[in-house]
């Protein structure tokens, strides 16, 4: 994926996976890190993260997800550094769909070293996910 920095606008290119943390080639400052994962991959894109991980249970059907998308990729820009979402698209990837026992989408996770510290159902405005998000990073 190519993404741009926040902080100069050099386009740089972020991997799904990676050991460390994506930081601008430019300026050194961390980037949003926005990456898709499937049934296939998902160990290796989210649950090795050094960073906490947000995963997004969605599907591209869904109003409410779709609502819910802009403004997980505004929280990925906003705590870049900090923390890695992750999608994972339900009807692509079942099996994590059952594994994470989704019964409602959206579903969003938060993932420290591989594990769910916390969940968060439905859909919700960006001032509620982010004090959601505040509250499950500071646990």
């Amino acid at each position: 994926m190519i993404v741009p920095c926040p902080t100069c606008g050099k386009k740089n290119r972020v991997p799904d996976a990676a050991s460390g943390m994506p930081q601008c080639a430019a300026c050194h400052q961390p980037l949003p890190w926005v990456a898709d994962a499937t049934d296939g991959d998902f160990a290796a894109v989210a649950e090795r993260s050094k960073l906490p991980v947000i995963v997004d249970l969605w599907a591209p059907w869904c109003g409410p997800c779709r609502m819910v998308s802009p403004i997980l990729e505004n929280l990925a820009r906003t705590y870049a550094g900090r923390v890695k979402l992750v999608k994972v698209n339900v009807d692509e990837s079942p099996g994590l769909s059952r594994r994470f026992n989704a019964q409602s989408i959206p579903t969003l996770l938060l993932l420290r070293d591989g594990k769910v510290v916390d969940r968060q159902i439905g859909a919700a405005p960006e001032s509620a996910l982010k004090r959601w998000l505040d509250s499950a990073l500071a646990a």
